[in-house]
């Protein structure tokens, strides 16, 4: 399988791109890993991976959607984005995830990415914008991966994208990566929908053969204003995910991308751990996408003229959020104890950072549910190449230490059990 992914790799790709991927995301993403674990240990916390939603709007209506996509545009503009990127840079970040709304509506969105090639950018896109001409672009920019969202077949796809025709013009965006040979990927989020047609060997396949080198199945997560709680997976679902990634892993010429497991199989939360956290469009400081409170902003203002390291260090939101995230659940605190980031949001006086202003309220309605800890049914990486990776430069750094999860389970939840009393 690693012979078979190298060739994959040198004969479908640009070599100008792998070096690339390999200097800046790879060599230099495990330094700002190693300097994040050394940071650790002085208690401060600056996370190693940012992920910027850039814009807010978006041209499809997607099911469950958490973003104001039909709110009045914000962006976040060119030099506040360089100055974020450099002083993350002086940090030792250098990689960024891009996200939205959809980034590529974004008007300055590749000429923002030129002028950092010392850095990486993964771009979340659902691919309808990726012309001929902008994959040519990425090409020459060389260190832009796309990652495009494939959420379905035809017909799933345009229910669950709100929009006709969503699936061909996806797909036109990531044959356009491809014809330039772009280290491109390909994400979906699982659902009641899509699980039995996607996470499937076959689709992997499919991937491959098109020449996708890159994967990622995420579950989706009930949030925002008009949640489709209908749409969420079964625990037992969840746990069918698990095992299919570590099978695929091992055994399939293409790169598997998880973010809520260990080598050994155990759960974690990436904004409990302070390797990751996110700013909106509006430059607001946040734990994660979905947790859409905050303190702090990435601009400067009179009343706050702090560097960008200082905010985050210092910020005593975001700390007491990983610490209750930590103590609460190996999991997503946001679907296991709503309950208990209300109370925090409500201490800490925190902004809503929504335009509809109803983050709250979207707090009390929430059901409890399972997320990705599964105590007992955990499933080690049956990859080595995985499982090393993830023991030096992805793991849960020892934060849930001392921590007794099993104590703390929300009403109505019992650990060991989801809401629909399946095992977990």
């Amino acid at each position: 399988m690693y012979l078979a992914m190298a060739k994959r790799m040198l004969l479908e790709t640009d070599k100008r791109l792998l070096w690339k991927l390999a200097w800046n995301m790879g060599w230099k993403g495990m330094l700002s890993v190693q300097k994040h674990k050394k940071r650790l240990k002085r208690g401060e916390v600056f996370p190693p991976f940012l992920y910027v939603s850039i814009i807010n709007s978006c041209n499809l209506r997607c099911q469950g959607c958490w973003v104001d996509v039909s709110a009045k545009q914000e962006i976040i503009q060119p030099p506040a984005f360089h100055k974020m990127v450099r002083e993350a840079q002086e940090m030792g970040n250098v990689f960024f995830g891009i996200v939205g709304g959809e980034p590529f509506m974004h008007p300055h969105l590749l000429d923002m990415l030129a002028e950092h090639p010392d850095c990486y950018f993964q771009i979340f896109t659902n691919g309808q914008f990726i012309t001929d001409e902008r994959a040519k672009r990425m090409r020459r920019l060389g260190n832009v991966t796309p990652l495009i969202s494939v959420e379905g077949n035809e017909i799933v796809s345009d229910q669950r994208r709100g929009r006709p025709g969503v699936y061909s013009k996806t797909m036109e965006g990531v044959h356009n990566c491809l014809k330039h040979k772009l280290l491109t990927g390909v994400c979906t989020s699982l659902c009641q929908t899509n699980i039995d047609d996607l996470l499937t060997e076959k689709w992997v396949d499919r991937l491959i053969e098109m020449g996708v080198m890159i994967t990622w199945f995420h579950v989706y997560r009930p949030m925002g204003p008009d949640a489709n709680p209908q749409l969420c997976l079964t625990p037992e679902q969840q746990l069918r995910a698990r095992k299919f990634v570590v099978e695929m892993r091992a055994k399939k010429p293409i790169i598997i991308i998880d973010a809520y497991f260990d080598g050994e199989g155990q759960a974690l939360c990436p904004a409990a751990t302070g390797i990751s956290h996110h700013i909106n469009p509006w430059g607001d400081i946040e734990p994660c996408p979905i947790v859409q409170f905050t303190k702090e902003s990435i601009h400067s203002s009179e009343a706050d003229t702090r560097t960008l390291k200082d905010k985050f260090i210092q910020s005593s939101f975001l700390s007491d959020f990983r610490e209750l995230a930590q103590s609460s659940t190996r999991g997503c605190i946001v679907l296991e104890r709503p309950d208990l980031l209300k109370k925090l949001v409500e201490k800490h006086g925190a902004k809503d950072a929504t335009v509809r202003g109803t983050a709250v309220a979207e707090l009390d309605a929430l059901e409890v549910r399972t997320s990705q800890y599964n105590p007992g049914s955990e499933i080690p990486e049956k990859s080595l190449a995985y499982r090393l990776a993830k023991r030096f430069w992805f793991n849960d750094f020892g934060v849930y230490k001392g921590h007794d999860h099993s104590q703390t389970a929300a009403p109505g939840l019992v650990r060991g059990k989801g809401t629909n009393g399946l095992p977990v």
